[in-house]
């Protein structure tokens, strides 16, 4: 049986330095992965690996056993990964609705010529008010995605990431910037609308991490570190050596066991 997601021995050189120095992770589909570290150590440049849009040096990745390195970032999204957050998907002067359902077109874009393309309007509609009631932003369903508040706009760009279907997700930093109240509520839509699909996600925030993370991969100088259960990777003594520290300990204190 393949992996959702598989990276063999990748590496990355940007001129003379190796910014990802050998990588191996394989991911099961459904788990859901928190990839941290400290800055600088190469996360987002493993994400832009990942979603295509930078080559590899060295290595190969595999989505569900095929190879998707070398790929475009569309090409592999239409395989079934899609990323999210870190350059915003958001058409501003488009309602929620018309940005989900633009998001669903464009997925069944590859499958449908014109003439097709109006019979499938009606799906396209259909899934978008789906999308729409899952993310919670039923009510705002004509407001133009500019006058949104921050955590709804997040919450918009999470349906416009799933509404191609993709079985594996990327999320960058989905909490940044928002609340406490605001970071919870978010968690749970996030568990909520990747229920059954794999998830990958950069974040900082510690309590989201424990709280949302089957597995964490510890990203250190361009290595996997750890990769294991929060628990494991709680306990392990050369990441709290390399990285957590007393981080841990807050996290700990701080209620982080809310599975």
């Amino acid at each position: 049986m393949s992996f959702a997601l598989e990276l063999k021995d990748v590496r990355k050189n940007f001129g003379k330095t190796e910014i990802i120095r050998g990588v191996n992770l394989a991911v099961n589909a459904g788990e859901r992965v928190a990839v941290i570290g400290p800055n600088g150590a190469g996360k987002s440049t493993l994400f832009n690996l990942i979603s295509g849009r930078f080559g590899l040096s060295s290595g190969e990745i595999l989505l569900r056993g095929q190879r998707i390195d070398g790929k475009k970032p569309f090409e592999i999204n239409r395989m079934g990964l899609s990323r999210s957050f870190q350059i915003t998907n958001i058409f501003p002067k488009l309602s929620v609705f018309e940005n989900l359902r633009c998001s669903v077109l464009w997925s069944l874009g590859y499958k449908y010529t014109f003439l097709k393309f109006l019979s499938g309007l009606k799906d396209a509609n259909e899934r978008a008010e789906e999308l729409m009631e899952m993310i919670g932003l039923e009510k705002k369903r004509d407001t133009l995605a500019m006058n949104l508040t921050y955590a709804e706009q997040r919450a918009l760009e999470i349906g416009i990431t799933i509404a191609g279907g993709a079985e594996v997700i990327l999320l960058d930093e989905p909490t940044a910037g928002m609340s406490k109240s605001e970071t919870s509520r978010f968690i749970s839509l996030i568990r909520k609308v990747t229920e059954g699909k794999t998830l990958l996600t950069v974040e900082h925030d510690m309590g989201v991490v424990f709280g949302l993370a089957d597995k964490i991969a510890v990203v250190v100088y361009g290595e996997v570190l750890a990769f294991d259960t929060p628990e494991a990777v709680r306990a392990n003594a050369r990441v709290q050596e390399a990285y957590l520290g007393s981080v841990v300990a807050e996290a700990q204190t701080a209620g982080a066991g809310g599975h």
